[in-house]
């Protein structure tokens, strides 16, 4: 029965944080000391603290990365999937923002539950900078 949920919990992650089209939170601050129990709340975690560049508008990349049981970071994100401008200096600070992000978020204050769920699973985030104008 382990492996299953397992097997869910990682397939949940991957859909919900692929199918994110824009990344925002308005119901968790950045750096919360609240308990991290759910995927969506996981999510909220990290994009709380990401502030895109102005003038990146429609920017976006995927990360590839796991996280530990205690909510840090194993190895180093890799990008799987970016769609960035031609302005190489607006597309560093896009990227940039991204990172510094992760490391404002990180660790994850994870439940016990949520710590024992994620740890190891491979997490794919996309970061999109919203359109001008767009909700």
């Amino acid at each position: 029965m382990k492996p299953r949920f397992a097997f869910v919990a990682t397939a949940l992650a991957a859909v919900l944080f692929a199918s994110s089209q824009e990344a925002t939170s308005q119901e968790r601050s950045c750096r919360s000391p609240d308990p991290v129990d759910t995927i969506k709340e996981m999510s909220d975690a990290i994009y709380a603290c990401w502030k895109p560049p102005p003038g990146t508008a429609g920017m976006s990349l995927t990360l590839r990365f796991s996280l530990r049981r205690d909510g840090t970071l194993i190895g180093k994100p890799r990008a799987t999937y970016s769609d960035l401008g031609a302005d190489a200096q607006l597309s560093r600070a896009f990227v940039a923002s991204i990172l510094k992000a992760l490391d404002e978020a990180l660790p994850l204050p994870f439940s016990h539950s949520m710590g024992g769920a994620i740890a190891g699973r491979m997490l794919a985030p996309r970061f999109t900078a919203a359109l001008e104008g767009a909700s």
